[in-house]
């Protein structure tokens, strides 16, 4: 199993704005479209529908036990709670994330793991990266620091046993990994893989291992394991922002796309799109 793929690239949906934040979920995709500033969900046959409007721009989703939804509100810098058709507030991470909030992953004990920016990207520009701390945010809306000093911590994954959490650092170009412990806190941090030349973004973990990511700047989606093999690189000729695995057996790749990631040459569009093709090795893990 390479998770090789076995099919095109085609149109799921289009009229996107800005897409992030891709679950599967209930036999759906749940996304967020940053400047249409709402959660929404497609089936699988591209019928699309708006779950619930976020101001300041969701960003990562990830469910309670219960069966509620948090989201990321990227630019307030918070985690909501959205639950029986109610939106509130979940917890602040003004605190520690200095510029604004973006992916999350929920563990199965409600744990959700935060990163941000760490600096402002639209005013600064790449040249003004600095080191951001993901946060830790418990069941309960409390926040603590996770882990410090991560380049732009943004996709991340949690393997199917619960125990290691692995972080995507954007502008450090690589896959950090942490064990997680039974109260949520992060040790042994290691590089998991570097990955030389791609900007990764949204990501999936598959049954072999392998992580899929999408490249901020290299139009492409690209496989990765441990120690930094990239197994299968995917262009599709348009930026790439994230992607999912998921689909009625878990092999579906879907791909978010849009023509920049500036907000004033994307916000109002709709030139985004969700992508579908099909791969060798399903799902696995959270989200």
């Amino acid at each position: 199993m390479n998770g090789g793929v076995v099919a095109e690239f085609s149109v799921l949906i289009d009229g996107v704005d800005f897409g992030e934040g891709p679950r599967w979920h209930e036999d759906r995709l749940w996304y967020s479209d940053f400047y249409q500033h709402s959660v929404y969900t497609v089936d699988m046959e591209g019928n699309r529908e708006r779950i619930v409007e976020v101001a300041e721009q969701p960003s990562g989703l990830g469910w309670m036990p219960d069966g509620s939804l948090l989201i990321v509100s990227m630019v307030d810098r918070k985690v909501l709670r959205f639950a029986d058709g109610q939106l509130s507030e979940h917890a602040s991470l003004s605190h520690i994330a200095p510029f604004h909030c973006n992916d999350m992953v929920v563990d199965g004990r409600g744990n959700a793991y935060v990163g941000n920016f760490g600096f402002d990207l639209f005013s600064d520009g790449i040249e003004g990266a600095a080191p951001a701390d993901l946060a830790l945010v418990r069941a309960d809306g409390s926040v603590e620091v996770a882990a410090e000093a991560l380049m732009f911590p943004n996709g991340s994954v949690i393997t199917p046993d619960g125990n290691t959490l692995i972080v995507g650092e954007t502008m450090g170009a690589r896959y950090t990994a942490f064990d997680i412990a039974a109260d949520g806190t992060l040790s042994n941090r290691r590089v998991w893989a570097e990955v030389p030349g791609y900007v990764p973004d949204g990501c999936a973990l598959d049954a072999a291992g392998g992580i899929w990511f999408a490249d901020a700047q290299g139009n492409r989606v690209a496989r990765v394991v441990e120690g930094g093999e990239v197994t299968d690189v995917l262009d599709l000729g348009v930026p790439t922002f994230a992607c999912m695995l998921g689909g009625p057996a878990g092999r579906t790749l879907f791909a978010l796309t849009a023509p920049s990631s500036t907000p004033t040459e994307v916000a109002g569009q709709a030139a985004g799109a969700i992508l579908i093709t099909e791969v060798d090795v399903p799902h696995a893990g959270l989200p």
